[in-house]
């Protein structure tokens, strides 16, 4: 058996969907699919460069909460629903990983809900 931790953000959702912000396992974080809701407002930005910031933020915390950081991100996932958004979407992402450079992929999708237009997902090394 390995040695495994639980990491939450307080989202309403993890509780009712099964599932934790981040997980510790075996030398890494595995943080969830991150949507980009403002969890102190419980509102969803329109904008997708709004909720790429949100998501990012909600797993930098995630991450400083399992004693990680952004800089330890060696693997990413970008679900974005539109084609449209992906250049608003890259901007933001290489405010926060330009110098990091995790491996990456985007895949264009429907999420779960309208609002979503894009979701991040991310493995971390644990320091």
């Amino acid at each position: 058996m390995t040695d495994r931790r639980l990491i939450s953000s307080g989202s309403p959702f993890e509780k009712a969907a099964g599932y934790s912000r981040a997980v510790i396992a075996n030398g890494y974080v595995h943080v969830s699919g991150t949507t980009g809701y403002d969890y102190d407002s419980m509102t969803m930005p329109d904008d997708v460069a709004a909720q790429t910031a949100n998501a990012l933020e909600t797993i930098k915390a995630a991450l400083a909460d399992a004693g990680s950081s952004l800089e330890d991100v060696v693997r990413a996932c970008y679900y974005v629903t539109d084609r449209a958004y992906v250049d608003a979407v890259f901007a933001v992402l290489g405010e926060y990983f330009a110098d990091i450079r995790p491996a990456a992929t985007m895949v264009i999708c429907d999420l779960i809900k309208e609002e979503m237009k894009v979701e991040i997902e991310v493995t971390a090394k644990l320091k």
